[in-house]
């Protein structure tokens, strides 16, 4: 017996929830990702003001 593929059960249970959040209650779901993009974006852009700087010396 083999065990099931854990991350392609892990990704559809995320897609899951994503669809019931949006579908529940969509404002706090827009507010939630706005917030994750915002973080990501920070910190992409942190980390090319640290090898900007590295270059910069």
């Amino acid at each position: 017996m083999s065990m099931p593929p854990i991350k392609k059960i892990i990704m559809w249970v995320l897609v899951i929830f994503l669809i019931y959040a949006i579908l529940t209650n969509p404002k706090e779901a827009s507010t939630i990702v706005g917030s994750i993009w915002d973080i990501l974006k920070g910190g992409v852009g942190n980390i090319f003001k640290f090898f900007d700087s590295l270059l910069k010396r």
